[in-house]
């Protein structure tokens, strides 16, 4: 069975823009971009898109790729006091001259839809976070949607970034999964994955895992995202997985739910600052 991120994403999506009617005031997501990166303005763009879907303002800061980190972190400064502006991403990479963790501290915790804070990534850790990274949100949401059972289920997640596979297996570990992480170069990895209810996949290593690494009817979250020739690629060899397990394809998975999870952020980041106005 194909798992299809993008119907998930689309019925989040509309159930987001009927909450956000409900609000006192319009969300406005802000997205920071240091130069002209053609895959960067590609996911920004998807980004802005969705925004008018639900009911989002959205307002692209688009700086000089020369621009300082003194500048930079400004221009956040600036944002985090701007009161009409709820939710604040800086789109990465950034280059070489620019600190991307100094950037990321720099930016309010209750604006960081990114969920990439330190203080959020701690919140995280201890089960209390409301703004949660969007790709490690969005595994745990297409479960969910898909009525694949985490409570007590052997999950093994293939990779250890900050962005995906450390807070991805916090989240999993807060559901009631049982966890394993390995990565590429984990010795055995099939030793894993043959007894695997759940295999997620974030190594960004094309084809990694094949057919005869895991059993009939094991459900496959693919993160994995390689161009190879002009064409994207996951971590899974799709084809041959897909007749005996419930598989998320590539592209179609990630993309549409990241950006899904990006959209409630900022309704999150919303309604957090709305009950501040009440303390």
């Amino acid at each position: 069975m194909i798992i299809d991120g993008k119907y998930v994403a689309n019925n989040i999506l509309s159930k987001l823009q009927k909450e956000i009617e409900k609000l006192s005031i319009k969300p406005k997501l802000c997205v920071i971009l240091m130069g002209e990166n053609p895959t960067s303005l590609s996911y920004i763009k998807q980004k802005e898109r969705s925004a008018k879907v639900v009911g989002i303002d959205f307002e692209l800061r688009q700086l000089s790729i020369n621009t300082t980190e003194k500048d930079l972190i400004h221009l956040i400064h600036s944002i985090n006091n701007d009161s009409t502006i709820h939710g604040l991403i800086v789109q990465l990479p950034l280059p070489a001259h620019i600190n991307t963790h100094a950037i990321i501290e720099a930016i309010n915790p209750k604006k960081d839809v990114d969920g990439f804070t330190s203080e959020n990534i701690g919140k995280l850790f201890l089960g209390t976070a409301n703004l949660i990274s969007c790709t490690p949100k969005w595994v745990i949401k297409l479960l969910q949607e898909s009525h694949v059972p985490i409570y007590g289920k052997h999950i093994v997640v293939i990779g250890k970034s900050n962005i995906v596979g450390k807070p991805l297996s916090l989240l999993l570990m807060n559901e009631g999964g049982t966890v394993t992480v390995c990565h590429k170069d984990t010795q055995d990895i099939e030793v894993f994955t043959k007894h695997a209810d759940i295999v997620i996949l974030a190594a960004g290593c094309p084809w990694l895992l094949k057919k005869n690494m895991v059993r009939p009817g094991v459900t496959i979250i693919d993160v994995g995202f390689t161009v190879i020739d002009g064409k994207i690629h996951g971590d899974a060899d799709f084809e041959a997985l897909e007749p005996f397990s419930s598989i998320t394809p590539v592209p179609g998975g990630v993309g549409p739910m990241t950006v899904a999870m990006l959209m409630e952020n900022t309704y999150i980041a919303t309604t957090i600052y709305l009950s501040s106005l009440s303390e």
